[in-house]
């Protein structure tokens, strides 16, 4: 009887160090599994400062964008407003002569080769073409009024 209880006191024994042995593992299982979640972690937050960063540079550039936008914006605006209501025939020839249209003497006077340099100019611009400066042919012609000649 006493080797009986002994066997099974040994046997008790013998289980109980095995579930011990198998919850070591386990704890060292959790403990690895802890440390590869705490690593993602630190790739992921690595990630979120990268991509942080680069919406900032974003944002940076999207505001310089806007800024030329606005400047050139504002100098159309500037131009638009330097555009005489009426011009005078000088003044028209200068801006054909300017734009590689007239090829004649700036004298002011109205004859046919500025009536033919002003259609040429027309057509170039996809205006409707008379022979007259309108003011859709004036605003696409005042343009070439104060440059280099061509």
């Amino acid at each position: 009887m006493f080797r009986k209880v002994f066997v099974l006191a040994l046997v008790v024994v013998f289980a109980l160090s095995l579930a011990g042995c198998a919850s070591m593992s386990t704890v060292k299982q959790k403990d690895l599994e802890i440390q590869g979640l705490r690593n993602q972690v630190s790739v992921l937050e690595t990630q979120t400062q990268s991509k942080d960063q680069e919406i900032s540079n974003l944002k940076e550039a999207l505001n310089k964008a806007t800024e030329q936008l606005n400047t050139v914006e504002a100098g159309k605006e500037k131009a638009v407003l330097k555009v005489k209501p009426h011009p005078n025939m000088k003044d028209i020839q200068t801006a054909l002569k300017n734009a590689g249209f007239y090829q004649g003497k700036i004298d002011g006077r109205r004859g046919q080769q500025t009536r033919e340099a002003i259609k040429a100019f027309q057509r170039a611009h996809n205006l409707k073409v008379n022979g007259r400066v309108t003011k859709k042919t004036w605003t696409a012609l005042n343009e070439y009024l104060n440059q280099k000649t061509k």
